[in-house]
């Protein structure tokens, strides 16, 4: 199943002592571009969680996300040895130089480190850990991106047919056209010699001159063999990248849409080519956004 590059996906998990929440948006882009946010006590570990976005990301520009979330009664904790210390400390300053005053609770709390946030290294937890967390994001944003491509899928199907219908009416139109051509060019030697004789022989060789450069039936061909190889890697089931191959598919198609349009020499046909170059813009502009 084809992968669209936008999505989103988001989890939360335990990481040691803290509960954290990951977030990954993407966005098409050429190639692998990750930007990984980390908070402090969690960023030695990015190294681990670039390397599970690229496990599961082949292209687009990735931006992950993640926060500690810390319940409200574990939150913080006071350290009851060193409240202790600075009071019996205080209390001592107190005496010796003779200073008045009560001590009060907010002041001795406010001193370095009575207070822990539980923000210490040793309670960050693993890179495992994090990683775990990290996997169950990316399974739901590859959902997002399974359903997106899903829906691309679809549509560009349906390009695909009105390119084959126009398709169809240019291989229709085409022989008829070289009819026409080859009549066009007879009367025109005819009126140029004023009545003249002329030269069936040579008359001829310009008839079959003028049928080679007007003949797109290779053309055809050819559009039809990468119109049949764009539709099978559009369906392709094996989770395989697709994006870079439709993009190359498609400039196949498109110089065949070209080369069609120079030796069409004919308005309806041109009306044709003109309407199969409006379906390739509308199919490479999302083309762009497949993985």
């Amino acid at each position: 199943m084809i992968q669209s590059m936008t999505g989103f996906g988001a989890a939360a998990g335990r990481v040691g002592s803290a509960r954290v929440s990951v977030e990954i948006r993407t966005v098409n882009h050429r190639f692998f571009s990750p930007n990984i946010k980390l908070p402090v006590v969690l960023a030695r570990w990015e190294g681990e969680v670039r390397e599970a976005l690229r496990k599961r990301i082949s292209r687009g520009h990735v931006s992950l996300s993640a926060w500690i979330e810390r319940e409200q009664a574990g939150g913080a904790s006071i350290d009851e040895v060193r409240f202790a210390a600075y009071v019996a400390q205080l209390r001592e300053l107190q005496a010796k130089y003779g200073l008045n005053g009560e001590l009060d609770v907010a002041t001795i709390l406010r001193m370095p480190d009575v207070i822990s946030s539980g923000d210490r290294e040793e309670d960050a937890g693993s890179a495992e850990a994090l990683v775990a967390v990290v996997d169950e994001a990316l399974a739901a944003l590859s959902t997002m991106r399974g359903q997106e491509g899903v829906r691309l899928a679809a549509y560009l199907g349906e390009r695909l047919d009105t390119v084959e219908r126009a398709l169809a009416q240019i291989a229709a139109r085409a022989p008829a056209r070289l009819v026409e051509a080859r009549d066009r060019l007879r009367v025109a030697a005819r009126e140029l010699t004023e009545g003249l004789g002329v030269d069936e022989q040579r008359l001829s060789q310009e008839i079959a001159l003028l049928a080679d450069r007007l003949d797109v039936s290779e053309e055809m061909d050819r559009f039809r063999s990468h119109l049949q190889a764009f539709r099978s890697t559009l369906g392709r089931v094996d989770g395989e990248p697709v994006g870079k191959r439709l993009g190359f598919l498609l400039q196949e198609i498109l110089r065949e849409a070209n080369t069609t349009g120079s030796k069409a020499n004919d308005a309806a046909m041109q009306r044709e080519v003109v309407a199969i170059k409006e379906e390739l813009e509308r199919i490479r502009e999302q083309v762009e956004n497949l993985e």
